[in-house]
């Protein structure tokens, strides 16, 4: 299978590299498509495929081709792009909030598959929700889903809009992970520990704590108690984001990602 990506960012380049890594694609079939002559001259220098600058010089030549842009960026992706769809080929978006019917109209294609990775997709710990068009057929969806895999752990969705929503959670949800820990190293840092100690006191919590979680049958609830005994220290700063509603405000936060996601794709 031909693959190109369209796209040479920071998602574009994990799947190259995650696909070659794992042989279930060889450098002779992997090709990236990338506007930007500068960044094109880098990733020539990677030596994770063919680069091209133009659809016309190789769109034509994929089976499979991969749609790692900025959502921002389809109007004139897709014009630049119709000319050379064959309606055989399979197209599989990564761009938060355009919809299969979208892409389906804007480049008279049938077989749209929709995906929304996370960033942990760098080092094969990604999430993946996917969604697809009726027409693709049940082996080009398992060949994707292996391609996907590569990246981390996948799930089917039949419903699309479960992909607006996995926007919010697994694809914007590294970065609420990533808030949350700076906060506690902040803390750390004023309690004391130095620069060093407190990204180590703070990064090892939050793996511990996950693998624990991952190695039982416990619910998060069930944890917190495990934790929190009464009238300890856990409760007291438990009490605290309860006083100031950081649970709802959590909540809220992911809601607001769900509707620019939705915003996104009617844009």
């Amino acid at each position: 299978m031909k693959i190109l990506i369209i796209g040479g960012g920071n998602m574009g380049t994990t799947y190259a590299r995650s696909f070659l890594r794992s042989h279930i694609a060889n450098k002779g079939d992997m090709m990236i498509l990338e506007k930007s002559p500068e960044k094109a001259n880098e990733l020539s220098k990677q030596d994770i495929g063919t680069v091209y600058g133009t659809p016309a010089s190789c769109l034509h030549k994929a089976d499979l081709i991969i749609l790692a842009v900025k959502p921002q960026d389809t109007g004139l992706l897709f014009k630049n792009l119709l000319p050379y769809v064959q309606e055989q080929q399979v197209f599989l978006s990564i761009m938060a909030g355009v919809k299969v019917k979208t892409i389906m109209n804007a480049l008279g294609v049938k077989k749209v598959i929709r995906a929304m990775p996370n960033l942990p997709a760098q080092i094969g710990m990604g999430m993946t929700a996917f969604t697809s068009s009726d027409e693709v057929t049940r082996i080009e969806l398992v060949t994707v889903q292996n391609l996907l895999n590569t990246t981390g752990k996948t799930i089917y969705v039949e419903n699309e809009q479960a992909i607006d929503a996995s926007t919010a959670i697994s694809g914007s949800g590294p970065a609420y992970v990533y808030f949350f820990m700076n906060a506690m190293i902040k803390a750390a840092s004023e309690m004391g520990f130095s620069d060093s100690e407190a990204e180590l006191l703070v990064s090892q919590t939050f793996k511990g704590a996950i693998d624990l979680h991952n190695k039982s049958n416990l619910s998060c609830e069930d944890w917190i108690k495990k934790v929190a005994s009464r009238g300890g220290t856990t409760e007291a700063a438990l009490n605290d984001f309860n006083a100031n509603e950081l649970h709802n405000n959590i909540v809220s936060g992911a809601q607001a990602a769900l509707n620019r996601a939705i915003e996104l794709g009617e844009e």
